[in-house]
């Protein structure tokens, strides 16, 4: 092999190696997600006729509680991702949520008892708002994925209201 033709194959491996670790290292372009993720479906949208909303639930344990909705006409569609681990601060919302698990698991816990109830995917629950305190948070090592229905959300601003904590 003459001289020309070993340096032009030897920088051709240091080249290769080269690009074969640049590949390896992790890149600061992948930043790990965020603890909890949310992406608007809809844009707040109101109701163009009369519509009246009443809800009626129990959660296990506890009485009937009824939501009487004033004007449930702004309302608001997202999906959150939830990692692992990751926890909402307690709060309330507004209004009335409806809630659709999609993937995983989350706990929710409600400050009138204190209780950790899990809703898996294919299941959906009732946050009445209205200045009830409660958190969420994901304890499974997999990510959780669940669409939300917000009723009287405001026009602007955020949909989650800062409580104390209750428990």
């Amino acid at each position: 092999m003459s001289k020309k033709r070993g340096t032009m194959v030897g920088a051709g491996l240091i080249a290769l190696l080269l690009t074969t670790a640049s590949l390896l290292q992790p890149s600061a372009a992948q930043e790990p997600p965020p603890p909890i993720a949310s992406e608007f479906l809809t844009p707040r949208s109101v109701f163009t006729d009369n519509v009246d909303l009443k809800v009626k639930f129990r959660l296990s344990g506890q009485s009937t509680k009824v939501v009487n909705v004033k004007d449930p006409s702004r309302t608001v569609v997202a999906r959150f991702t939830v990692q692992p681990g990751a926890r909402f601060p307690w709060h309330t919302h507004p209004g009335p949520v409806f809630v659709n698990m999609v993937s995983g698991e989350l706990v929710y816990v409600d400050s009138d008892d204190c209780l950790e109830r899990a809703y898996s995917a294919g299941t959906a629950f009732v946050d009445p708002g209205h200045g009830h305190v409660h958190t969420a948070f994901n304890r499974t090592g997999t990510v959780t994925v669940f669409v939300a229905t917000f009723f009287e959300a405001p026009a602007t601003g955020p949909l989650l209201i800062p409580a104390d904590p209750a428990c």
